[in-house]
């Protein structure tokens, strides 16, 4: 251990890995809330497994290089080694799939009594049988490539994340041998039977239950269905380049390749053979700890693919509403240039931003369209008008952020079709991603030129608008509009050190600038106050700067989805930090950062969490909130969020979750809240250019007196006292 690491203080962290599994831990637990309808808890197994899916292929996978090639690397938030890491994550990991497997089971149970059925073949009437044969002969078959493993047929390349079914068979020699069906992605992976009710049969189960079928000339012995997970963490700046002028898609599309073929990192095994079972782990060349065994499916994805017609199975249907303080059909631009107009996802819809898009494609006066792009919709009307735009002549330059992960190959295809309609494509500098979320859109009438600039938390995707939480900001202002000016310009010639007066820009300025911000509050002592919402915090240095700014006094708020490498109320570190999670119907996803209280409140929202990623090796931007009411609205958010006793968690001085005292309190769920109430921001136009202030209606009046930030000090120390 090196003397910085020796310095490095660990009272008051926690590991990022066992912080996740924490945060995954909280997504099952949704299943097992009975005031979950049956079906979004049976949705939340899925995600739940998914999220574990992705884990293992990039930090588990991570780790699994770190040990090769830095095995005493300290990590540190927690002091440990990677094989320490990775010990701790294989010992907690075991019990949550056990907690997977008996709420997979309770669920199935309760859906059975309400209609939805899975069967296996034994359950099958004749009729049914010849269905399913009949069907698996047109979809299913046809897909297979069945194995015999043997001298002249040698085990093949396991492909990540696939299901597999082995076979312990004997020939008519009585010899022993393995056998292999793929169950194809192109497969389904369910096979529903005819009639009015939601009854199925998994295509695994069937496949199962006529091996005899598929190896005719053997005998069945033992079946298990398998599924192996390989490290995924493949990142372009750890591949080199066979060729200096080869372009960034041709070296994307080898390095997606290469993720299906890398070193197996977990198998999961449905089903008992112990022969099977030895056989994989040699000739995956994996330990038995990396070995889960399990006795629900390994891959829960179809939970989506069930439609039954019971509406109360679901959450209620709700639509995302157009905003009551903007004009449908009417200009978007000419109502941005009346006030700063921000959206809220997915409580309200992200029409607004494609209307103001589609006005811009074909207004003859606007001349350019700039745009970051990091995931985009598979069929995404943003891109479409992109296109469009691009047509009709105008600039469109998209920085397009092609290392995504797992979104890579759609990105790829929207790349090549934006360029061909015209659209300038760039790339973020080597080594470091764009996952910036800013709109540039430029008008020129007669000499003078004008601006709406969009920045957001959230990504230019009309699909998860609808399930993420997130925020809009669209705006005229001329200083934001000439720092994304020299933003764009910036990115252009891979210049990260962009000077900005309004914007924080990662990864030169943006750290600098929220130390700057904390040491500000740590000025003010016991009444200064922090408040942040992010999806992560993970950055040593914020976090020991957190500390410092607790130690003097300030009042530190965090509303952390994820993880969260920093521990609260740890005497003498943390004694003033309180850290909130709130898991839900709806994904957490918006950044918001707030300096000081009152007049002196600083507030920004962004696309950067606390964590090293975003703000030393991503391009990242926040960007300060100057309108009075939109400040005055997402403080609301913030303090309904800190009063949600449903979803929301407290987190222990141990890193584990406690659910809020809501003892004398009825319950309330910030998610239903905003779902139910529309957004009070007011309908004035009066207008104030120099800083967008915008006249309120006495309701919102009424409610600013109300809340004087105030609220945040009295919960802070109500809280404490608990």
């Amino acid at each position: 251990m090196s003397e910085n690491e020796e310095m490095i203080d660990l009272s008051f962290t926690q590991n990022r890995e066992l912080s996740w599994l924490r945060f995954n831990d909280r997504v099952l637990s949704e299943a097992a809330n009975k005031e979950v309808p049956l079906m979004e808890r049976f949705r939340f197994i899925s995600i739940f497994t998914s999220n574990l899916d992705e884990f293992f292929m990039v930090r588990v996978g991570s780790l699994f290089d770190l040990a090769a090639i830095a095995p005493k690397h300290i990590d540190s938030k927690s002091g440990l080694t990677p094989e320490e890491q990775l010990e701790n994550i294989f010992f907690s990991v075991d019990p949550l799939y056990k907690k997977r497997d008996a709420l997979f089971t309770n669920v199935m149970k309760e859906l059975s009594n309400r209609g939805v059925i899975e069967l296996s073949y034994n359950d099958l009437t004749d009729e049914e049988r010849d269905y399913v044969l009949n069907y698996s002969r047109e979809y299913i078959k046809p897909l297979f490539s069945p194995q015999i493993v043997d001298a002249t047929h040698p085990f093949p390349e396991i492909v990540n994340k696939l299901t597999y079914i082995a076979a312990s068979v004997k020939d008519k020699n009585k010899n022993k041998r393995i056998g292999l069906i793929e169950i194809p992605e192109s497969a389904p992976q369910i096979i529903m039977l005819p009639g009015d009710e939601c009854r199925y049969i998994r295509t695994e189960e069937f496949v199962k239950a006529i091996m005899n079928l598929v190896f005719l000339s053997y005998e069945i012995l033992e079946t298990i269905v398998f599924r192996v997970t390989r490290n995924a963490d493949i990142t372009l700046d750890e591949e080199k380049f066979d060729d200096d002028n080869i372009d960034m898609i041709s070296h994307m599309k080898k390095v997606l390749k290469k993720r299906k073929k890398l070193a197996p990192v977990r198998l999961e095994i449905n089903g008992n053979s112990e022969t099977l079972e030895e056989m994989l782990t040699k000739k995956l060349s994996i330990k038995k700890h990396q070995v889960f065994k399990c006795s629900c499916p390994l891959n829960l994805s179809y939970a989506y693919s069930l439609k039954p017609k019971s509406r109360d199975l679901y959450y209620p249907l709700y639509n995302s509403r157009y905003p009551d303080y903007l004009i449908p059909h009417e200009s978007m631009w000419n109502q941005i240039v009346q006030r700063d107009v921000l959206l809220f996802f997915p409580y309200q819809s992200m029409q607004p931003f494609l209307d103001l898009l589609k006005e811009a494609a074909n207004d003859p006066e606007v001349v350019s369209i700039k745009m970051t792009v990091y995931r985009l919709a598979k069929h995404s009307m943003i891109a479409r008008t992109l296109c469009e735009a691009a047509e009709n002549g105008k600039d469109v330059t998209v920085l397009m952020e092609l290392r995504a992960r797992f979104d890579e190959e759609n990105n790829i295809e929207w790349a090549e079709e934006l360029e061909e309609s015209g659209c300038k494509i760039i790339y973020g500098r080597e080594g470091y991603k764009c996952h910036s979320k800013i709109c540039l859109i430029t008008k020129k009438s007669g000499n003078k030129m004008s601006y709406v600039t969009q920045i957001g938390t959230g990504n230019y995707n009309e699909k998860t608008s609808t399930i993420y939480t997130d925020l809009s900001l669209m705006t005229v202002d001329r200083g934001i509009a000439a720092d994304a000016i020299e933003f764009f310009q910036n990115m252009m010639i891979g210049n990260l050190e962009g000077n900005y007066n309004e914007l924080m820009v990662a990864p030169y300025s943006m750290k600098t600038r929220l130390f700057d911000l904390i040491d500000e509050e740590i000025a003010k002592g016991s009444k200064g106050q922090i408040v942040i919402k992010a999806n992560s915090v993970t950055d040593r240095e914020l976090i020991d700067k957190f500390s410092e700014a607790s130690c003097a006094g300030v009042k530190i708020i965090l509303i952390i989805r994820g993880i969260c490498c920093i521990l609260p109320n740890i005497h003498g570190k943390t004694d003033n930090v309180m850290v909130n999670s709130i898991v839900g119907r709806f994904l957490e996803h918006s950044r918001i950062y707030s300096f000081g209280t009152g007049e002196d409140q600083k507030l920004y929202i962004g696309s950067a969490d606390i964590m090293t990623r975003n703000q030393d090796k991503r391009t990242e931007i926040a960007c300060p909130i100057k309108s009075p009411e939109i400040k005055a609205f997402i403080n609301r958010y913030i303090r309904r969020s800190l009063q949600d006793n449903v979803n929301r968690r407290v987190m222990l001085p141990n890193g584990e979750y406690a659910m809020p005292d809501s003892k004398g309190k009825d319950p309330f769920d910030v998610q239903e809240y905003y779902l139910s109430h529309a957004i009070h921001l007011s309908k004035s136009k009066t207008h104030d250019k120099s800083h967008h202030k915008i006249k309120y209606e006495a309701k919102d009046k009424m409610q600013d007196k109300k809340l004087n930030l105030s609220f945040f000090d009295k919960f802070f120390k109500r809280s404490k006292k608990k």
